[in-house]
């Protein structure tokens, strides 16, 4: 996990593969409300930390935050799996789909992801390839880089293997279905992710957009339905205005020393610590960036529910 967590996995303990940032279980550290997990936060105060979204929420069944952040440094290949879409999740009851996307954050030289199926295969070809342990060949090789956004649609199978670190933004929800995992004792769901598998969808690299903030400038890596996110890159002593917003959003401080101020509110600095979550609650005032050093800071937008 190092240098983004300072934690060693002692040998009796499980390998850890990703860190929640803004998962339901997330515990606030700082704050009136220390202790408490993000998802009684969403479901005590809905207005406050959620404002537009706190209503589509609750006709949707769901009391939580519309978006889970994660961190994920695989030493080895993790299963092929799919996501299904909204529609799909709620005629097997659940509140949402798993629309996700990547950024990648280290990538070792030549390190690849898999991303879609090979043109082509068909579902049948897929379950004959899950059943003589041949699925990895019917992946799309992807080569990343750090600094490359990568979509991922519902539907589209994919793999990520070792030599890379992740920052993920996804809908809050855990639904995966796995259809190789490479001889592993780990339950496989077969049915559903062939169900949930599109031979073709929309996954790949997004091609980030510059766009013009107060007093500086930041470049959207991606505008989703479901989401944005936007990159700051701040010199040391820069500031720069965050506008205001009817919807919370989720910063993540990557490189540097940076805080983030409430505008208006007459509150002191946050500091945004390495590889932690600020959630920002919605604000018509707006916020402010701050960097001490040299810095990179992520901030994660949720769209529509």
């Amino acid at each position: 996990m190092r240098p983004w967590f300072d934690r060693t996995v002692a040998e009796n303990e499980e390998p850890i593969g990703e860190a929640w940032l803004t998962g339901p279980e997330c515990v606030a550290e700082t704050g009136p409300h220390r202790g408490m997990t993000l998802a009684a936060l969403a479901q005590q105060f809905p207005a406050e930390m959620l404002g537009t979204f706190a209503t589509n929420l609750a006709q949707a069944g769901a009391h939580d935050y519309p978006l889970l952040l994660k961190l994920i440094f695989p030493q080895d290949k993790l299963s092929v799996q799919v996501h299904p879409d909204d529609e799909l999740a709620r005629q097997q009851g659940h509140p949402r789909g798993k629309t996700e996307c990547w950024y990648v954050l280290e990538a070792t030289p030549g390190a690849t992801i898999g991303l879609g199926l090979r043109k082509g295969v068909t579902h049948d070809a897929v379950r004959a390839a899950i059943a003589d342990n041949t699925l990895e060949k019917l992946v799309n090789p992807l080569r990343v880089s750090a600094g490359d956004m990568i979509f991922v649609e519902p539907g589209t199978v994919h793999a990520i293997g070792p030599g890379v670190v992740l920052l993920e933004t996804q809908q809050q929800s855990d639904l995966t279905y796995r259809l190789y995992d490479y001889g592993r004792p780990r339950e496989l769901h077969v049915v559903q992710a062939v169900a949930a598998t599109r031979l073709e969808t929309e996954a790949g690299k997004v091609s980030p957009v510059q766009k013009e903030s107060h007093g500086g400038m930041r470049a959207r890596l991606i505008d989703h339905h479901y989401f944005a996110v936007d990159r700051y890159d701040l010199g040391g002593g820069e500031a720069v205005d965050m506008e205001p917003s009817d919807v919370p959003r989720t910063l993540v401080g990557l490189t540097g020393s940076a805080a983030v101020k409430a505008l208006g509110r007459g509150k002191p600095a946050i500091d945004l610590v390495r590889a932690h979550a600020v959630v920002l609650p919605p604000s018509s005032a707006g916020y402010k960036l701050l960097a001490r050093e040299d810095s990179v800071v992520v901030c994660a937008t949720p769209g529509e529910e």
